[in-house]
This record gives C-alpha cells, structure tokens and sequence, in this order.
C-alpha cells in the first residue's frame, strides 16, 4: 500500500464524517424548530433533536480539527492507525448499546418519550460511526 493511498482514505473518511456531522445537526436543527414552532411538549423529539444536533456538532469539530494534521504514513503509521480504529469501533458499539439500553429503559420501563428520544439518537449515531469507521478499516484491509 502506498502513502498516498492511506492519506487519500483518509481524507475521504474525514469528508464522509464531516458530511455525517453537518446533516446531523441540520436534523438536530431542524427537530428543534418543528418542535419549538409547534408550541407543544414533545419530549421525544426535543430529546432526540438535543441528542441528534449534540452528536453532530462534535464530529464535525473533531473532523475539522483533525484535517490539517494528516500526513503521509510509513507502515507503523498505518498500523496505528488501524489500532486506532479498531478501538473506535469498540467505543462506536458501546454507543449504540448504551442507545438502546436508553430506548428500551425508556420505552419499557419508565414509559419516558424523552429517554426514549435520546436513547434513538445515541443509538443512531453511534451506528453511523460504526459504519464509518468500519469502512475504513475495510479499505486499509484491503489495500494491505
């Protein structure tokens, strides 16, 4: 694999993430509106919209943050890398289980729309992280 490749992966994985933040938080935006606009108690989707807008704001901070500083890689680089990600993968499926635990408790047992709404957005994030960041270690994989 060559240096130029895993730098363009990258910068290709940032992009997705930085377009993943962005919508998030227009939908984080835009929940809040229909809900502030409608003048009513939605627990649910004021809940979701927090957690929604919230999840995108930080990765479109850490996309962006990260962009500047991406190198080419010798082969310990994209070893860490990989780490890296495999690790990420791991805090990804713990979102999505501390999302659904939310949901399930808040659906389940304490009949609670707002924990139900934010259990939704956790678990969606942490989802569309996983894929993510699943996708490029599928391409480093590849390319190795």
């Amino acid at each position: 694999m060559w240096a130029d490749q895993v730098l363009a992966f990258e910068r290709a994985h940032l992009a997705r993430l930085l377009l993943w933040g962005a919508a998030s938080v227009v939908t984080g935006l835009g929940c809040w509106a229909f809900w502030r606009s409608r003048r009513l108690d939605l627990p649910f989707l004021r809940h979701f919209a927090i957690q929604t807008g919230a999840w995108g704001a930080v990765d479109l901070a850490l996309a962006l943050i990260a962009r500047p500083g991406l190198a080419l890689r010798d082969y310990d680089g994209v070893t860490q890398l990989d780490r890296f990600l495999w690790f990420n993968c791991g805090l990804d499926v713990g979102y999505v289980a501390v999302g659904v635990t939310l949901a399930v408790c808040g659906w389940r047992l304490a009949r609670s729309r707002g924990l139900l709404g934010a259990g939704l957005g956790v678990g969606i994030q942490g989802a569309a992280l996983l894929l993510l960041d699943l996708q490029l270690v599928a391409l480093l994989s590849h390319a190795r």
